[in-house]
């Protein structure tokens, strides 16, 4: 018997510079799993309304194996979820959506992959034990570093942002991530992050495309010998970004967003092609193939 065909995507708003339909569909091919995987589109505004409209798939068309989800829906997504896991629950943002088809329905399970992707991009790249960690911006991405911090024993986390979104409760969403995972969160202006990237062990960029740019010039100046210290920027296009050329020409070790990206989306096949999924390694490079990357 022919084995059906699923169906996957990425959701976000931009979403036509996303590299993860690169990394799921050359993922898929090796593991054999008959799985598409495209990229949708969907304003912040239309969230609540595409989570309802995956609960009544219409007649014939393939079921979904799972989303991947991307700014500015991690947080939009959450009420429309009917389970969580620990981490998304903590974090009160997700990136990931798995789906179980029962008699009575679908259930939406929200997951956090982010957390997991950050971590093993800094130790891919040799970051120090228990490091001082400076955080810039606070969004979901953010809260996703916050709890990062947690597993890699850092001694201080300190949030950088132009504003503090707050979380379901009425708290800052980046200190209760922290409260949740057991770090202690420090929240400071943004004009004070060109000093902290002086200073910090780990510099994790969690802001949007050149959004970091104008600090690259205050950094140049600020920076110093930044050797041994490593920025982990999320943005991944263009690359390399302005602010990680400045941490670069200061000696300091820079990790692209590809590689956080690249992680995170392994456990995301994971989650989508249970059975199917095999030898890690071998998917990792497959998927450094399809972007360009180095194989590990």
């Amino acid at each position: 018997m022919t084995e059906p065909v699923r169906r996957a995507a990425v959701l976000g708003h931009p979403i036509g510079h996303s590299k993860s339909p690169l990394l799921h569909r050359a993922a898929y091919e090796y593991l054999g799993f008959h799985c598409t995987y495209d990229a949708v589109d969907v304003p912040e505004e239309d969230a609540a309304a595409f989570a309802a409209a995956l609960r009544n798939p219409a007649p014939g068309d393939p079921l979904w194996a799972g989303l991947s989800v991307t700014m500015p829906l991690k947080a939009a997504l959450v009420p429309s979820m009917d389970d969580l896991t620990e981490t998304a629950a903590a974090l009160g943002v997700l990136n990931t959506v798995t789906f179980e088809y029962t008699a009575g329905g679908v259930v939406l399970t929200g997951h956090n992959t982010d957390v997991t992707g950050i971590v093993r991009a800094l130790e891919h790249a040799g970051s120090r034990t228990a490091p001082r960690i400076a955080v810039l911006g606070a969004g979901g991405t953010a809260c996703a570093a916050v709890a990062a911090a947690a597993r890699l024993d850092a001694v201080a986390v300190d949030v950088y942002a132009r504003g503090f979104r707050a979380a379901a409760d009425g708290t800052v969403a980046v200190q209760a991530a922290g409260s949740r995972t057991g770090t202690s969160v420090s929240l400071h202006p943004w004009e004070e992050a060109a000093a902290a990237c002086a200073a910090a062990d780990v510099v994790i960029s969690t802001l949007p495309p050149r959004a970091a740019d104008p600090l690259a010039e205050s950094l140049a100046a600020a920076a110093g010998d930044r050797t041994g210290a490593v920025l982990l920027d999320a943005a991944y296009d263009p690359w390399p970004s302005r602010i990680a050329r400045a941490w670069e020409e200061a000696g300091g070790r820079i990790v692209p967003g590809q590689e956080m990206l690249l992680y995170q989306a392994v456990e995301q096949v994971r989650l989508f092609a249970g059975d199917k999924f095999r030898d890690e390694a071998a998917v990792i490079n497959v998927m450094c193939d399809a972007v360009g990357a180095p194989r590990r």
